[in-house]
């Protein structure tokens, strides 16, 4: 473990919080991964696939950066515009 793992275990431990944040920030990097290699298989630029799932641009980069909590209604929007089906799986950790 690095200083910095140790730090945000620990941190974590004292701040449930902190630890909550955390969960968040790694699940919107999780879908923001996702919906770019979507939208990479698709061989669609963000400008291309914007409007196919009826969006703007801006959204696609938040989505794709992690910077935004992209909800249940915007996945199913890029699921449906795409032919996809999104699937929900729990997970050990």
């Amino acid at each position: 473990m690095t200083k910095i793992d140790d730090y945000i275990a620990k941190r974590s431990q004292d701040n449930p919080k902190f630890a909550q944040m955390l969960e968040q920030v790694d699940l919107n990097l999780e879908i923001g991964i996702q919906v770019r290699n979507l939208r990479e298989e698709l061989k669609m630029s963000q400008r291309d696939f914007a409007p196919l799932i009826g969006k703007p641009q801006s959204t696609i980069a938040r989505i794709e950066s992690g910077t935004t909590n992209a909800n249940t209604m915007t996945l199913a929007e890029i699921a449906r515009a795409t032919h996809q089906k999104i699937t929900i799986q729990f997970t050990p950790i």
